[in-house]
């Protein structure tokens, strides 16, 4: 990947300024036109834009600049960074054997069946297809759906099952599954039987509240009585 001149429009405002270059030298370094550049120097444009110093930024050095405004022929040169970034490597699809590209489809049929909380995807990063392909086979218009077979795909070596548990593993994350709502439900109601207690047995009937009440209020008139009779034969 060639070097490219970072901000070349701001690059220009700074070596008008700041060099004796011509406009055709800058026009070729920051690739612009002569006349672009003729209209910043006359201040008709890039008004508003702060010039970038080429040499702060390594991709110009002095000497680059001293050898092109002693010879109007030179052509700038970038200068070669010291750094060398790596380039991020595209990761390629995944590569399917000829032999095995037919079983795809019994694959996806069995990740469809077996595992319906995979997206299309995971499925399609599994098993190496594209998504159309995998909406087909769902909703069975697939050119040979009356043919497929729901076959594991880690059987037919279309993928590793480390790589299938770790999709399975991301798409369940959340997902309540319905045995779980099951055994909570038969856990609660074990746990309802338990608590039962006496607080939740029914009230005792209004009519025996009465009748300890009564007994209550004859006993207590027999107590005073008693104390009258024991006063009265004192004095006597």
């Amino acid at each position: 990947m060639a070097q490219q001149l970072l901000m070349p429009k701001a690059t220009a405002v700074w070596l008008v300024d700041n060099t004796s270059l011509s406009f055709e030298q800058i026009a070729d370094f920051c690739t612009l036109h002569p006349l672009e550049v003729k209209a910043i120097a006359d201040g008709e444009s890039a008004q508003g834009i702060k010039g970038l110093d080429p040499l702060m930024n390594g991709q110009l050095t002095r000497d680059e600049i001293e050898k092109a405004e002693k010879d109007s022929n030179h052509r700038l040169k970038l200068a070669a960074p010291k750094v060398r970034v790596p380039e991020a490597k595209r990761k390629a699809p995944r590569y399917t054997p000829v032999s095995k590209r037919q079983d795809r489809p019994n694959a996806i049929l069995w990740l469809v069946r077996n595992h319906p909380e995979l997206k299309d995807a995971q499925i399609s990063r599994l098993v190496g297809t594209t998504k159309n392909t995998i909406q087909q086979i769902r909703e069975r218009t697939h050119w040979n759906s009356a043919s497929l077979q729901p076959m594991d795909p880690v059987t037919l070596g279309l993928c590793s099952q480390i790589d299938l548990d770790l999709e399975v593993e991301k798409a369940s994350r959340g997902i309540v599954r319905p045995e779980e709502i099951a055994e909570e439900e038969r856990l609660l109601s074990a746990s309802q039987t338990q608590n039962w207690d006496h607080r939740q047995q029914p009230a005792a009937p209004a009519e025996d509240a009465e009748l300890d009440a009564a007994a209550v209020f004859a006993k207590l008139t027999s107590m005073r009585r008693t104390e009258t009779d024991e006063e009265e034969d004192d004095r006597g």
